[in-house]
């Protein structure tokens, strides 16, 4: 069996840029939203003129529905804001001409009012709800998967401890519901899923926290080594700790 200093080390050599998951395979799993968001992309694509992905990441999950779409918008755009992804998009778009463009998550969006029939988005950090209106043609469509609240804080609070109250309501829809109405845009749908995950080892952990910045901030191995060791003897001896993630689906109108 592999030792506890040769799975975290393992864990610790992966690469984090990107949205590409599949390393996780055999070692963690995740249930998917029922509304299949990335195929439900596609469909949108083609039907679109002009579209935006805010935050794509490495570029995986609008590459993917490009694919798959019949036909796609005359202009598409993405934005990222970290260096790293911004390199690994852009190859991986510019094949399907795409235009990636480094800009901060927290930045205003550098294109014209009134640019886009669509914008999308998957997990983003923060929607920036004015933003997003401002850049949509009126009548335009913002559709997304939001990460909710409280997600894999079972995760998070192995670590920290128990969380407030602000902290894990904060991605509520309720929340995001007001944000965009606020800024301008009609909700047309708002669809919340609980989903269960599995970590079947301690290597999954400690690649899924490096990969997700924001879940324990400022995580490093080291830093965390006795909570790593108690719960690698944990899942030895019990099984696969189960978290739970939650995802939102939302569609916006602007009017």
């Amino acid at each position: 069996m592999p030792t506890f200093e040769s799975l975290v080390a393992e864990g610790a050599a992966v690469p984090t840029e990107g949205w590409d998951f599949s390393w996780f395979k055999g070692r963690a799993t995740e249930e998917r939203p029922s509304w299949g968001y990335a195929v439900t992309l596609a469909d949108r694509l083609t039907r679109a003129t002009a579209a935006l992905d805010v935050q794509t990441g490495g570029g995986e999950v609008l590459d993917f529905a490009l694919a798959r779409a019949p036909k796609t918008p005359a202009l598409t755009a993405a934005t990222e804001g970290w260096p790293p992804n911004v390199a690994k998009a852009t190859a991986l778009l510019r094949p399907r001409g795409t235009v990636v463009v480094a800009a901060p998550e927290n930045a205003p969006l550098p294109f014209a009012d009134a640019t886009f029939d669509l914008v999308s988005s998957r997990h983003p950090v923060t929607p920036h709800w004015p933003e997003l209106t401002r850049v949509l043609q009126p009548g335009g469509t913002y559709f997304a998967q939001h990460v909710g609240p409280s997600s894999v804080y079972e995760l998070v609070e192995y670590f920290l401890g128990p969380q407030p109250d602000a902290s894990r309501n904060a991605r509520h829809p309720d929340h995001e519901r007001a944000g965009a109405e606020a800024a301008g845009l009609e909700i047309v749908d708002l669809r919340a899923e609980r989903l269960r995950i599995e970590f079947h080892d301690i290597a999954a952990v400690v690649h899924f926290l490096r990969k997700v910045i924001w879940m324990v901030p400022g995580f490093t191995p080291e830093a965390y080594e006795p909570q790593l060791r108690a719960l690698h003897e944990q899942i030895e001896k019990t099984g696969p700790f189960i978290a739970h993630s939650t995802r939102h689906l939302i569609e916006a109108r602007k009017r």
